[in-house]
């Protein structure tokens, strides 16, 4: 695995780990620990951004964010669970992914052109 998938994988788990310490947080300490998971968040974030496209490293950043926290709010909050709930994570998900799929035959394809130039140069 990509080490820049790592750090996609640690910075969408600080995003939930901060937006679960806003539900909980009580006293300055909580709120410190918050705002140094917001701090390390971005780094991570920042270093994913290094090695790939910004655009996928953020869907998903921000897919990770959106249904975690719905998940959060449902299983750990008691928020009622409904199909349309159900349903729009789904979408988003299938959104995520397909991004991924997208951008893996445009790398694909840029890899193609730049093989078909280097043969005709080599001619």
């Amino acid at each position: 695995m990509n080490k820049s998938w790592i750090y996609v994988v640690l910075t969408s788990l600080c995003e939930l780990l901060w937006i679960y310490g806003f539900n909980v947080a009580s006293t300055g300490w909580h709120w410190a620990i918050i705002i140094a998971l917001i701090v390390i968040d971005f780094y991570f974030l920042a270093k994913a951004c290094e090695n790939l496209p910004t655009g996928t490293v953020y869907a998903i950043f921000a897919a990770a964010g959106t249904v975690g926290t719905a998940l959060m709010d449902i299983f750990l909050f008691d928020a009622p669970i409904s199909g349309s709930k159900i349903f729009f994570i789904i979408v988003i998900v299938i959104g995520v992914i397909s991004l991924q799929l997208a951008d893996n035959r445009e790398e694909a394809a840029k890899k193609k052109a730049n093989v078909a130039k280097a043969q005709s140069v080599i001619k």
